[in-house]
C-alpha cells in the first residue's frame, strides 16, 4: 500500500499528484496537506488522520463496557469475555422477531454491539488499520455516511436470510471496503487501480473468511454491508477543495446519520431502564 499512500488526487482538476504537492502542477489551484501529514492533535490525544474512527472505537469500547458491566451481573466474572444472548438483545442486536414487530432501530444498534472480548478485540484492530485509509480518501462526512449505511444495508441483509441474532462492526467494516472498491472503480488513473487492487483483495480475504464456519461469522452482514459501501462510495467520490453544495450535502447526510444512531441508542436506553 505505500504507493497509494504517497500519491493521491487534486480536488480541483482529478490529476494524479503526490502527498508533498502543495500546488496542483496540472491546475496551478493550491491544494489542502493530505490527513496523514496534518499531525496536530484535534482533542488532545487523538491524531487528526483518524480522528472519526478513533471516535467510533471509543464508542464502540464504551458500549462493550456497558454490556459486560450487565453480563458480569447477570453471569458472574465470565460475563466480560463472552456475553449472553439476552443481554444483547436487550442492548439492541438485531433479532428478526423484534424487528418484525417494528424495532427498526435494531438495524443501526446491533454494528456498535460485539459478542465478547475476542470479538470486539478483531473488529476494533481491522477498523483502526483501515478507517484511517478511508478517512484519507473520503473526509469525515463521506466516511460518516458511508460506515452508517454500510452497517444498516449489512445488517437488513442479514435480517432477510437468517433468524440468528446478529451484531457486530464488520458489517461496517466490509462497506468501508467495499467504498473503497467504488472509488477505485470510479477513477480512471493508475491511482484507481492501485486502490481497486489492493482493497479487491482485501474484500476476497474478508469473504473467504466468512465461510469458515468455527468463527460463526454472518456472512449475510458481510456481503450487504460491502456492498451497501460499493454504492454510497462510487457515489461519493472524494471531496472537493470548495466547500460546494455537494460538500455541503454530505456534511448534511452525516448530520442525520449521527442523530439517527442516538435517537435509536435512545429508544435502546428505555427498554433497558424499563428491564432494570
Amino acid at each position: 500500500m505505500e504507493q497509494v499512500e504517497k500519491r493521491r488526487m487534486c480536488p480541483n482538476c482529478r490529476a494524479f499528484i503526490t502527498t508533498s504537492d502543495r500546488v496542483c502542477p496540472y491546475c496551478d489551484v493550491q491544494v489542502a496537506p493530505s490527513y496523514r501529514q496534518q499531525t496536530a492533535d484535534v482533542v488532545g490525544w487523538i491524531p487528526r488522520e483518524r480522528f472519526t474512527t478513533v471516535v467510533i472505537l471509543l464508542i464502540n469500547s464504551g458500549f462493550y463496557a456497558a454490556v459486560a458491566l450487565l453480563s458480569i451481573k447477570m453471569i458472574g466474572p465470565e460475563g466480560f469475555m463472552d456475553f449472553p444472548g439476552r443481554v444483547l438483545v436487550a442492548f439492541g442486536a438485531k433479532e428478526p422477531s423484534l424487528i418484525a414487530h417494528g424495532q427498526w432501530w435494531r438495524y443501526i444498534t446491533a454494528g456498535f454491539l460485539h459478542g465478547g472480548l475476542l470479538h470486539f478485540a478483531m473488529n476494533s484492530w481491522v477498523l483502526f488499520d483501515l478507517g484511517r485509509e478511508v478517512e484519507q480518501f473520503f473526509g469525515t462526512a463521506r466516511f460518516l455516511v458511508i460506515y452508517f449505511v454500510s452497517s444498516v444495508t449489512g445488517f437488513v441483509v442479514s435480517n432477510m436470510i437468517s433468524m440468528s441474532i446478529s451484531i457486530g462492526a464488520s458489517a461496517a467494516i466490509f462497506g468501508l471496503i467495499g467504498a473503497m472498491i467504488g472509488l477505485g472503480m470510479r477513477t480512471k488513473t493508475p491511482m484507481g487501480s492501485m486502490i481497486r487492487s489492493h482493497f479487491g483483495r482485501w474484500a476476497v480475504y474478508g469473504l473467504l473468511m466468512s465461510f469458515m464456519p468455527f468463527f460463526a461469522i454472518d456472512l449475510g452482514a458481510h456481503v450487504g454491508g460491502l456492498a451497501g459501501g460499493f454504492v454510497v462510495g462510487y457515489i461519493a467520490d472524494q471531496p472537493k477543495l470548495v466547500d460546494n453544495l455537494v460538500n455541503r450535502m454530505w456534511k448534511f447526510a452525516a448530520i442525520a446519520c449521527v442523530v439517527m444512531t442516538v435517537c435509536s441508542f435512545a429508544l435502546v436506553f428505555i427498554g433497558l431502564v424499563q428491564i432494570l
